[in-house]
């Protein structure tokens, strides 16, 4: 039976007419200290007597509905889900609708790729704190749409994870259950929290979880300041915090923060947390109670902001058939749109990274003969990365290559481990084809939760396959890197051999599809890099538990992401080429910027190199940039207008940081029009090195591309 068939009935005092905080209040009164401690828990016990239902909170849907998490599973009813995230909300109310799933999904990641040894760096958006809060917002909207645009009214729950500053899982000894994040107030807002602050107060988001690791000495599950003080205090969360699952047992066994689980379960309680990942709150908090560690109240609202979520997904309200959504079912998952949707999203993530003039696109018609080599070539659940389900159907590479091209393909590893390549076989073939498609990289035997790497060289004789077949072939040789991290393939970039090199992620169910769209030409590419890729000698001297994103010269620490990082780089932050040549303008665009002080301002009398953001001061206080783009090619195509800006060197501001950014789509030597409306205290501030935000006064400047532009802010 479906888990919403079966609704809390409720006095006639709190029906749905009701709103959801009287509703919630009429609940909880009716309930004892034993039942709402069952509530405190993702397998949510159920109350027969008051009609409430068992609740399983943990379904995951990182980019499809996915099978961890014990909240979902795949049938014969529904044998599998698209495999990427802009179909998740339909199908997962689909499924939910059949008993099948859940409505609270623990996705996305938003944490920053601030180390490219990370494992979990293919969860998250990239390094960019402003990419990634527009990706994590943008996802969370999508998430949890309404067609009504009722903000109190959720179509499935999201939750931005892992709250905060935790991206060490398992390097050298040093594991996530025992670490603590040394972070400065500044790197703390200017890089670590964005992501988070806009998931909450742009996304609406319905939860925030929050992460083993301490940070400065305090488990972020156990601390007031981030999750009472900031989550819920300055942001306003409406919605649950959750746990990272058995972190407030990992703070008492592993990190030994509390004498007795009990006081760990009290210090969660009154940190602010409302649900345990778990099952350490169901054990313990009772004797919390008992021992006067926390009371009931503490207790009451915890469940209350649990019950308000579910009172917004509609659980409470019997029969899903009747709800907006409940005519949702089989039909809607793995539909041939949402297939196609998949498709499309991997091709516009595909990253052309090199391309020597002739290489690609390859012609289907001149090219007769094609060598697919490389132990990604011919995978399937590889594509899909972590935190996978079970997609509709898979599109291989080499599938979806030789649907266009005779094509031999040649393994040569019995792994991406690549212990031992068949050099010879792979030499052969490459010699004999018109061009050679080599697909190499890693999957999460390399990279993944709970493994990170030491080292950002390909896999085991990756390197000298990939050389000795490019050293083979006669015709282009095009490198396909699949992976979640960058790697550092020096010798291939330089390599005039190795004709093209594209970037393809983990590229979901039609990840194939996607690629020989884009070899072909069907497809001009447009994807950018979202993370550094440093040379091997970067992470030789950069200890991955060192925090700081800015650089130390005392140290000759080289800082973090392209941000901060001056060193060399194999490719940088948005780096991404097209089979065309897009242009840029300046059409329009300030030289000064005024910021208006009240009278007796202390800048008046002596010269501040910057200004505190405050409300009143802010206020209507933006500007425009309009820059004409066009396609110079031949070939139709998108093109996404990154606008960076370069601050004045105070309180260690980064050496550009992205302001925003927009997609065209430009047919063969057409132009546009972009515009970009800078809030001055919102884009052009940085932060001071107490965690406070200000507008720093003197020299800016604009970059799009190649285009400079110089623009001075004063008082």
């Amino acid at each position: 039976m479906s888990l919403a068939t079966q609704p809390y009935r409720a006095s006639p005092s709190a029906t749905r007419s009701l709103g959801v905080d009287a509703r919630v209040a009429d609940l909880v009164k009716r309930l004892t200290l034993p039942e709402k401690i069952g509530f405190l828990v993702n397998s949510a016990g159920s109350v027969s007597r008051l009609g409430i239902p068992k609740y399983e909170w943990w379904s995951e849907a990182l980019h499809g509905v996915s099978y961890v998490g014990p909240g979902t599973k795949f049938s014969s009813l529904v044998p599998g889900a698209t495999s990427f995230p802009q179909v998740v909300s339909t199908e997962a109310r689909a499924m939910y609708n059949v008993g099948l799933a859940g409505l609270t999904y623990w996705s996305p990641n938003i944490n920053i790729f601030r180390d490219p040894r990370w494992g979990r760096g293919q969860e998250t958006p990239g390094e960019d704190p402003l990419l990634s809060s527009k990706y994590g917002s943008g996802y969370v909207r999508g998430l949890q749409q309404t067609d009504d645009g009722d903000k109190n009214k959720l179509k499935v729950a999201a939750c931005c994870k892992h709250y905060t500053a935790y991206d060490v899982d398992n390097w050298k000894g040093v594991d996530r259950y025992h670490f603590n994040a040394v972070v400065t107030k500044q790197d703390m807002e200017d890089t670590f929290q964005p992501p988070f602050k806009s998931c909450v107060m742009d996304g609406n988001v319905a939860s925030v979880m929050c992460s083993y690791n301490q940070v400065n000495g305090i488990p972020t599950c156990a601390d007031p300041d981030l999750l009472a003080g900031v989550i819920r205090g300055e942001w306003k969360l409406n919605g649950y915090i959750v746990t990272d699952c058995d972190s407030i047992d990992v703070y008492y066994k592993n990190q030994h923060y509390t004498k007795t689980p009990e006081e760990a379960a009290a210090k969660a309680i009154l940190a602010g947390l409302d649900l345990n990942c778990g099952s350490f709150l169901g054990k313990y908090t009772q004797g919390a109670v008992q021992a006067g560690l926390v009371n009931e109240a503490a207790i009451d609202r915890a469940i209350s902001n649990n019950f308000a979520t579910l009172m917004r997904l509609g659980f409470f309200d019997g029969d899903p058939s009747n709800k907006p959504y409940g005519k949702l079912g089989p039909k809607d998952v793995c539909t041939s749109e949402n297939q196609e949707l998949a498709r499309e999203t991997a091709r516009q993530g595909i990253v052309l990274l090199k391309n020597n003039p002739g290489s690609l696109p390859l012609s289907p018609t001149a090219i007769k003969s094609l060598a697919v080599i490389g132990p990604n070539a011919n995978v399937t659940k590889t594509m899909i990365g972590n935190y996978e389900g079970t997609p509709c159907k898979y599109t291989t590479i080499l599938q979806g290559l030789s649907a266009s091209v005779a094509t031999s393909y040649v393994p040569a590893c019995a792994n991406v481990a690549c212990g031992t390549a068949q050099v010879d076989d792979a030499t052969k073939t490459a010699a004999s084809a018109d061009a050679t498609i080599l697909v190499v990289g890693a999957d999460q035997s390399i990279e993944a939760e709970s493994r990170d790497r030491i080292d950002l060289y390909l896999p085991g004789q990756q390197t000298l396959l990939v050389t000795e077949v490019a050293k083979a072939s006669k015709g282009p040789v095009i490198l396909v890197i699949m992976s979640g991290g960058g790697f550092d393939i020096t010798f291939a970039k330089n390599n005039t051999k190795i004709t093209s090199i594209l970037w393809v992620g983990y590229p979901g169910e039609a990840g194939g599809a996607a690629v020989a769209d884009v070899v072909f030409g069907h497809y001009n590419p447009c994807g950018r890099l979202p993370m550094t890729w440093y040379p091997q000698s970067y992470v030789d001297k950069v200890p991955m538990t060192n925090m700081n994103m800015r650089p130390d010269a005392s140290n000759s620490y080289p800082g973090r992401t392209y941000r901060f990082y001056t060193g060399e780089t194999v490719y940088s932050f948005g780096d991404g080429l097209s089979y065309s040549t897009f242009n840029h303008k300046l059409v329009r665009a300030p030289k000064l910027v005024s910021i208006p002080l009240e009278e007796g301002h202390v800048c008046h009398s002596s010269s501040c190199k910057s200004l505190d953001v405050v409300e009143e001061r802010c206020e209507n206080l933006a500007f425009d940039i309009h820059l004409g783009v066009k396609n110079a090619g031949s070939m139709s195509g998108s093109h996404t207008v990154m606008l960076f800006s370069s601050p004045p060197a105070v309180h260690k501001s980064p050496q550009k940081h992205l302001l925003d950014f927009e997609k065209v789509f430009l047919s063969a030597q057409r132009e546009a029009l972009v515009k970009f409306n800078v809030d001055v205290c919102k884009h052009l501030s940085v932060v001071d090195e107490l965690g406070n935000r200000k507008v720093a006064l003197g020299e800016h400047v604009l970059h799009v591309g190649s285009l400079k532009h110089s623009f001075s802010v004063r008082i």
